[in-house]
């Protein structure tokens, strides 16, 4: 058992870097407790799914800390809910396109985050970070991973504290847009990740250093 799972994406959409990739490697190589784990999932609605779920089911944490991409962003973004749809606006990296389906036949509606979303975003705003509390996290990978994360902690009777954090681009991939995006520094990326990860695990259990 772990007492925390992490995990990211691949690059999609043209993108070839995608920050929640990079945060995850800095975190792994940056004081990550040996009872953590971290992954990188691809973006695949075949794939990712199947991952994820056994990440949980093998590892158990505590808490699972996912997190994703979002162009357009301009500061993290934690996410109260995800939803039971997809609805994707460009294919997935294996080409697949699903519009309007449910992730999971006869599931909720929607599941809640079982972390302490608003504490998360005060933590991130106090070192200093930019944080919003958001609503949904979409109908692309990252909602279909963070659903498909919280049914299998429901329906596995699992204790595990699940949330999702959007974040902005890294300046690297607006470099070449024709036009502007928000950016974001990797070290402030990580510096709002490693203040969330306070929040849902105080004191020291999170492990997790400067």
């Amino acid at each position: 058992m772990s007492t925390l799972l992490v995990t990211g994406f691949e690059p999609f959409g043209g993108d070839l870097i995608n920050p929640s990739a990079e945060v995850v490697r800095w975190f792994a190589n940056n004081g990550k407790p040996s009872d953590a784990a971290t992954a990188i999932l691809p973006v695949d609605a075949v794939q990712a799914p199947r991952m994820i779920t056994d990440l949980l089911l093998n590892h158990q944490p505590d808490v699972c800390l996912m997190l994703g991409q979002a162009n357009g962003y301009a500061a993290l973004s934690v996410e109260r809910v995800a939803i039971n749809l997809c609805d994707f606006r460009i294919p997935d990296n294996a080409g697949v396109w699903r519009i309007d389906e449910p992730i999971v036949e006869d599931g909720p509606a929607a599941y809640f985050s079982t972390a302490p979303v608003r504490d998360m975003v005060q933590a991130i705003r106090a070192a200093g970070v930019p944080a919003d509390l958001s609503l949904s996290a979409g109908a692309y990978l990252c909602n279909m991973v963070y659903y498909i994360a919280l049914h299998v902690c429901a329906t596995h009777r699992l204790s595990t504290r699940c949330v999702f954090i959007h974040l902005p681009s890294l300046p690297s991939q607006a470099s070449l847009d024709s036009r502007p995006r928000p950016t974001m520094a990797l070290e402030t990326m990580y510096a709002g990740v490693r203040a969330a990860l306070q929040a849902v695990m105080p004191g020291d259990k999170s492990g997790v250093r400067g």
